[in-house]
């Protein structure tokens, strides 16, 4: 059974995106076949285990396809992969599309629960996994849970493993044949074709649908405006199971470029990587430039080579760009500003001058629509706070079996709410993000916006990671608690940081405690957890 878009683009809309070209009629098939045509012997991926050209992944793309199809895996069933950055996850991906299968996508961080709700609520047909990574055993938690799940369930393991109950990647592989063109599927580009779950935030996370059409201009049009190109070698460290990851790799397969796969992020091997590997472009997020800026391997590695870093996920201080400047004076440092349901929405430019757009995420891609929505969805003006919202071509197509989430997601005339507050501060169209929805603090009946806070205090030398948040106050409703990871060797009291602040925002908005912590939990892509936070504070103090 295949899977149908749940929100349903407005014809008019359809109709603009493929006469603009946005839209076409090809898929990711299509555009790896062409690389295999064009460039077979140059390298597609490295990772710490192994090289592939572009002819060796197609033909390893088409033997897994054709062990799936064995094990009864077909059009619109659901393939679930948890795999850490390795080789084995494009092929698997790309692999599905030639049996009509849906990938979807998780992190390698979910564990025993997470992961039984999203196989029963994906109804997922297989699950593709790594035997071990950072010490887990996967294949040990996924037997545990069989017997928890509704309908029976392939389990494939992609490193060498024994047992009747699970099929063998490596051995499978090596006596198989290529899927036949007989046995091959044709997909339509319009076709949901990869899932991907949010992270749960408030609540059962949500399935993200999108089709061949919808993820492919994501890609195409951060490619054209970062000048990606053949040439180019682009470093993945963040996890290609989530979705700014996997873009990469799709980058990467669009412009016949060559991507190097790091399983285990580390300044000391990132920086051997951009050394060794002549790296160009990296995607990534602030705390892992941070910790590259902190390393003593940096002083000494030749980075010649790098072109573009694209940070996103979190904000990058001022005082973090201003040493990045000086650190790496002729590499391009983007802000990006993205999501799993939108693509990449809004960056910077290369051409921008760094010093004007600091503290914005760019102006939005020129292909789609940025809008700021007041409470009741109307569009506000340029320099008013709002909901950010976005429209266009790589827009999801809907939440799997959620019609409440499509609702309170897309206005009657198709924007997305992104749940992000915001403004459009000039001519230009730069966009500054004031935070999250749902992280307004609310002292006393006035509320404002953590980032607010946030940006002033990162002008301090002190501070390295800094997160404002509500705790549960029985008079307030919420006491403003400043967190904190300081830079080695410093210190700052709480005094000293409300001085730093008194006469420059509202005495309702500084700073009533101070904790000052070794790390943050964070997500996978670098942005903090700032629910999990706020209840390590709670627990401490409860």
């Amino acid at each position: 059974m295949k899977l149908k878009p749940t929100h349903e683009v407005a014809p008019e809309l359809q109709q603009s995106y493929r006469k603009n070209g946005w839209w076409g009629d090809i898929t990711f098939s299509d555009i790896l076949e062409k690389r295999v045509e064009e460039i077979p012997e140059c390298v597609a991926f490295k990772d710490d285990y192994r090289v592939v050209s572009y002819a060796q992944l197609w033909s390893e793309v088409r033997r897994f396809a054709e062990l799936l199809r064995r094990q009864g895996v077909g059009c619109g069933d659901v393939v679930t992969l948890q795999l850490p950055n390795r080789i084995e996850f494009p092929v698997v991906f790309f692999a599905l599309e030639l049996i009509g299968a849906v990938a979807n996508k998780i992190s390698p961080d979910l564990r025993a629960e997470e992961l039984r709700y999203i196989l029963t609520f994906s109804r997922s047909k297989a699950y593709v996994c790594a035997k071990q990574f950072k010490g887990f055993d996967y294949i040990g938690m996924l037997r545990g849970l069989r017997e928890n799940l509704s309908e029976p369930i392939c389990v494939v393991c992609v490193d060498p493993i024994e047992g009747d109950d699970v099929v063998s990647y490596a051995d499978a592989l090596s006596n198989l044949p290529a899927l036949s063109d007989q046995d091959r599927v044709r997909m339509d580009p319009d076709q949901i074709m990869r899932m991907c779950f949010t992270s749960g935030t408030t609540g059962n996370p949500k399935g993200v649908l999108h089709s061949f059409n919808t993820t492919l201009c994501a890609a195409r049009f951060l490619n054209r405006d970062m000048h990606v190109a053949q040439n180019d070698v682009l470093l993945a460290y963040l996890p290609v199971a989530l979705n700014w990851g996997y873009l990469t790799l799709l980058q990467s397969v669009m412009a016949g470029a060559c991507t190097v796969l790091l399983e285990r992020f580390s300044a000391r091997a990132a920086l051997a990587r951009i050394e060794s590997e002549r790296v160009t472009y990296i995607p990534t997020a602030p705390a892992a430039i941070v910790a590259m800026l902190n390393a003593p391997e940096q002083r000494v590695t030749d980075c010649s080579s790098l072109r573009v870093m694209v940070t996103g996920g979190a904000s990058a201080s001022p005082d973090m760009i201003r040493e990045f400047e000086s650190a790496f004076p002729t590499v391009h440092l983007i802000e990006l500003y993205g999501m799993l349901e939108t693509g990449f929405h809004s960056y910077t430019r290369l051409d921008d001058e760094p010093l004007m757009v600091i503290g914005t995420v760019g102006r939005c891609v020129d292909e789609l629509e940025v809008g700021v929505l007041d409470d009741v969805g109307g569009l506000v003006e340029h320099g008013q706070t709002g909901e950010l919202a976005a429209r266009g071509p790589s827009v999801h197509l809907g939440y799997l079996d959620n019609a409440r989430a499509n609702v309170e997601s897309f206005t009657p005339d198709g924007w997305f709410r992104t749940g992000d507050l915001g403004e459009i501060m000039d001519e230009r169209g730069n966009i500054r993000i004031s935070g999250r929805k749902k992280e307004i603090i609310n002292r006393g009946g006035k509320k404002y916006f953590p980032r607010e806070i946030e940006d002033l205090l990162y002008e301090h030398h002190a501070f390295l990671q800094i997160a404002v948040v509500g705790l549960a106050d029985a008079r307030l409703g919420e006491r403003n608690c400043l967190c904190a990871v300081l830079q080695p060797g410093a210190q700052i009291t709480l005094s000293e940081v409300v001085a730093l602040l008194k006469d420059r925002v509202a005495d309702y908005k500084l700073p009533e405690e101070l904790v000052v912590l070794d790390e943050f939990p964070m997500t996978s892509s670098g942005k903090i957890r700032r629910a999990e936070l706020i209840k390590q504070l709670s627990s401490r103090s409860g």
